[in-house]
């Protein structure tokens, strides 16, 4: 199954998307934050990161989904074969891919779930 690795600049912000896309997306489902610096502060920190990665790492691959600025440096400094970044809206891409992937789908089709997730409309 894909791995999913929801990176921020806040600890918090991705843990509660963590819940949220486990709730609706499956709890099954390989997902982690990486949110915040190593000693809690707002931030991104590439070895949270990257041990992120390797918990949700099933051998299928793993998205990246970053929030903005510096996350998605540190996301882009993890990219290689098998990991690779959604350029999504952080909730909708998230829980886009979260359900995808709960469905055993490829890691090229939960980036094109979690890359959808942009012409989500709300009205």
């Amino acid at each position: 199954m894909v791995g999913v690795v929801l990176v921020s600049h806040s600890g918090p912000l991705a843990d509660e998307l963590v819940r949220l896309a486990r709730q609706i997306g499956g709890a099954d489902v390989p997902l982690a934050g990486a949110g915040g610096t190593d000693d809690g502060g707002l931030g991104t920190s590439p070895d949270l990161v990257s041990r992120a990665i390797e918990e949700v790492d099933r051998g299928d691959g793993v998205v990246l989904i970053p929030d903005l600025g510096s996350s998605v440096l540190t996301a882009r400094l993890m990219e290689g074969p098998g990991v690779v970044i959604a350029d999504v809206p952080f909730v909708e891409g998230a829980i886009a891919a979260v359900v995808s992937a709960g469905s055993g789908a490829s890691l090229e089709d939960v980036v094109a779930a979690a890359e959808e997730a942009r012409t989500f409309r709300k009205l």
